[in-house]
C-alpha cells in the first residue's frame, strides 16, 4: 500500500514540476502515465483481496 501512495505523490510532484516549469512537458505527461499505472496497480489490488474470505 506504500508503494501507490508514493506513485501517487511522485505523479502529482512530476505534474505540478511539468506543468509550471517551461520546456518540461514531458515531465507532465509522465506524471500522468505514473497517476494513471497506481490507479491500475490500486485496482488490481483491490480487486484480488475482495475475493479472499474475511477471517
Amino acid at each position: 500500500m506504500a508503494w501507490l501512495l508514493f506513485l501517487v505523490l511522485a505523479a502529482v510532484v512530476l505534474g505540478i514540476l511539468g506543468a509550471t516549469v517551461k520546456g518540461l512537458f514531458y515531465l507532465l505527461v509522465i506524471g500522468v502515465l505514473v497517476f494513471l499505472c497506481a490507479l491500475l496497480f490500486g485496482a488490481a489490488r483491490l480487486r484480488r483481496t475482495g475475493r479472499r474470505p474475511t477471517r
